[in-house]
C-alpha cells in the first residue's frame, strides 16, 4: 500500500465522520422546528378553546 492510498482511505473515513455529524445536526434542527411547530399549533387550539369556554360563561 503506497502513501497516496493510505491518505485516500483516511480522507474517506474523515468524510464519512463529518457527513455523519452534519446529518445528525440537521436532523436535530429539523426535529426542533417540527416540535416547535406542533407546540405552536396546540397552543393556538388551546387558546381558542379556552377563549370560547370563558367567553360563553360571561353571557
Amino acid at each position: 500500500m503506497n502513501k497516496s492510498s493510505l491518505w485516500t482511505i483516511v480522507g474517506v473515513i474523515v468524510a464519512i465522520v463529518i457527513a455523519w455529524v452534519l446529518v445528525n445536526v440537521l436532523f436535530s434542527v429539523l426535529a426542533f422546528f417540527f416540535k416547535a411547530l406542533v407546540v405552536l399549533v396546540v397552543a393556538v387550539v388551546v387558546f381558542f378553546a379556552l377563549r370560547a369556554v370563558f367567553a360563553g360563561s360571561d353571557e
